[in-house]
């Protein structure tokens, strides 16, 4: 669960429709125009054979699913951007500004009022749309959650965005204030330290809140010392008492192990239903797979991808923001950047950009979890019996567990992907075979 909330509602929902009812019903009205064929049909040589299957009922699930999930992001960043621009627009945002400078006389608490109520609104301009997706995960059998527990979640997620995000927002607004020239500057300075901290509070904080946690040492010592193995071959740094065995069955039917946390922080979650439901040596590759990402330095590389970014977009979304604001002020009511209709226009860029950008972040996630996958499958070399049929075990059960389409629409593969297809990664692991005829691996010499 994250704080960051995708901002949608009502002509979010008019968007999805649109493009959802002629997407379900293009399959049957393919099936009514079969035509009658004149010749023989030509024979056809028998297709290879796909290293990620599904039987027809869920490949069709599948495909639905990731129709109805591919459909609920671009509407729910497009909504986003507009929700923004909606609250700009109507003077909303400056009604309210003008709200809280009449019932509070402290500057800091009209803006400490004005981001939470800007916060609640986002989150309830969001809501239909998550739930939306809920029931799209409950439909396909993804979620076992009932509603009031997923509800209950909705508002752990809000009093935590209250909580930490009002200040941050009134914080970041104080920079423009203070820095009117040099604000873009001072937010790229204290993000990448925030960006740290939040890593490594995550599974201190914020899991705990959201899920279960148990040792487990007490609930699986056979496959903690399997654990072991990979752990001393890696030489990641992580004792037993920081294994951890998380509730997720009473929520999902998905499986799952990972890696969290950062420095002293840093721990293994496996996911009971992944113990139920798949052997220890898949276990095995999916940490294996995780612990890749932090020998391999995945997070340095992309806090130091991220700053450079970010450098240049902060400056960009500040010099666009001022444009908008001496462009659209007088019609917004923004008497400039420093004021708190001003930051909505701040907020409203960096949200523009956040979408443009998103398939430049997920190409280079995609190449890091590729080189992951590589990692994961030498790192259980000499520990499982066969490492490629382990991995493509391991993906086929992920894919069928979280009904993942074999052939995503590329498009949205391209925007939206932050892993290489299952069906991608499946087929590289069937032939990979680094240490045929005496070879070595990538990234292990044995």
């Amino acid at each position: 669960m994250t704080l960051a909330r995708r901002w949608r509602s009502a002509l979010g929902l008019a968007v999805l429709l649109a493009a959802f009812v002629p997407l379900t019903c293009a399959p049957l009205a393919a099936a009514q125009a079969v035509p009658t064929p004149t010749s023989q049909p030509t024979a056809r040589p028998p297709e290879p054979k796909q290293a990620y299957t599904l039987p027809p009922g869920e490949l069709a699930k599948a495909v639905a699913l990731s129709r109805i999930s591919d459909i609920l992001a671009i509407v729910g960043s497009l909504w986003g951007i507009a929700f923004l621009w909606l609250l700009l627009a109507t003077r909303a945002s400056s009604s309210v500004e003008s709200w809280t400078q009449r019932i509070a006389r402290r500057p800091w608490l009209q803006g400490l009022i004005f981001f939470a109520l800007f916060l609640i609104a986002v989150f309830l301009a969001g809501l239909p749309l998550d739930v939306i997706g809920h029931l799209a995960s409950r439909r396909y059998g993804i979620s076992v959650q009932g509603w009031a527990s997923w509800l209950g979640e909705e508002g752990k997620s809000l009093g935590l965005s209250l909580l930490v995000g009002a200040p941050l927002l009134l914080f970041f607004n104080w920079m423009v204030r203070r820095w009117p020239r040099r604000f873009w500057l001072c937010a790229w300075l204290i993000t990448l330290p925030l960006m740290l901290l939040a890593t490594f509070a995550e599974p201190l904080v914020i899991d705990p809140l959201f899920n279960k946690f148990e040792p487990l040492q007490k609930t699986d010592p056979a496959l903690v010392q399997q654990l072991e193995k990979v752990v001393k071959r890696t030489g990641i740094d992580i004792p037993p008492s920081r294994m951890f065995l998380m509730k997720a069955s009473t929520k999902t039917n998905g499986i799952n192990a990972y890696v969290t946390g950062f420095g002293p922080s840093k721990r293994i979650v496996v996911w009971d239903t992944t113990i139920n439901r798949i052997p220890d040596n898949e276990i095995l590759f999916i940490f294996g797979h995780e612990t890749g990402h932090y020998v391999l330095h995945h997070i340095a590389k992309g806090l130091t991808l991220a700053g450079a970014g970010l450098f240049f977009v902060y400056w960009g979304c500040a010099v666009f923001a001022g444009w908008l604001a001496r462009r659209f002020g007088p019609r917004w009511g923004a008497t400039g950047l420093a004021s708190r209709t001003g930051f909505v226009v701040l907020l409203l860029t960096l949200s523009l950009a956040g979408f443009l950008l998103e398939p430049v972040s997920n190409a280079v996630s995609r190449h890091f979890e590729h080189q992951a996958d590589i990692y994961g499958q030498e790192a259980i070399h000499g520990i499982v019996p066969n490492p490629q049929k382990t991995v493509v075990a391991a993906f086929n059960a992920l894919g069928r567990a979280w009904l993942s389409n074999p052939h995503p629409n590329p498009f949205f593969q391209f925007w939206l992907g932050s892993h290489p297809s299952i069906q991608q990664r499946a087929t590289f692991a069937e032939h990979y075979d680094p240490w045929k005829n005496g070879g070595h691996g990538k990234y292990f010499m044995h």
